[in-house]
């Protein structure tokens, strides 16, 4: 499996398009422990935020990057916290949807993460119970069109992010 520089290199490498399926209420990053503690004690999230250095790295060079999250409400501080940064990942150049199990069931989508890039290789996301990154495990090429398939369903039920409409808990 990939992990650490190994797994972001491919972010370098890829040509032209990276789509990812999120499917977690919590993710537990290390690197985020302490922006997401300030996001929960009202502080915000930095200046950084409001144009994704990171997402721009891919789409200043002409790539696409694209992600649909699976949720349901009501969404957990981590999926809040992780919401406030997408406007400027989408400012960067991101496209991003939503797909919210609680108000649409979907049939036909995998219970895990995974990265599909330029429509040829297929990474599948391993994470422990509490959301750590564990590493990517390559697919055969005999299960791209499997995750094509779990793509395009994904995309043509999600919302685009500026239209969903975040509910607080008891607000449903």
């Amino acid at each position: 499996m990939l992990k650490g520089e190994d797994f972001g290199r491919l972010f370098q490498t890829f040509e032209r398009t990276a789509f990812r399926l999120e499917t977690l209420a919590e993710y537990d990053v290390d690197a985020e422990r302490e922006e997401f503690a300030d996001f929960l004690a009202g502080k915000g999230l930095p200046a950084t935020c409001s144009d994704s250095p990171w997402v721009r790295s891919m789409t200043d060079r002409g790539k696409q990057v694209g992600r649909v999250h699976v949720l349901s409400s009501p969404l957990t501080d981590y999926l809040r916290y992780e919401m406030a940064s997408y406007p400027g990942n989408i400012k960067a150049g991101e496209t991003i949807g939503i797909l919210d199990t609680t108000h649409q069931k979907v049939a036909g989508l995998p219970d895990h993460d995974f990265w599909l890039f330029d429509d040829a290789e297929v990474y599948r996301m391993h994470y422990t119970d509490a959301g750590q990154f564990i590493g990517a495990e390559l697919l055969s090429d005999g299960r791209l069109d499997e995750y094509r398939r779990y793509r395009d369903i994904a995309l043509a039920h999600a919302v685009p992010f500026a239209d969903y409409k975040i509910l607080s808990p008891g607000r449903e």
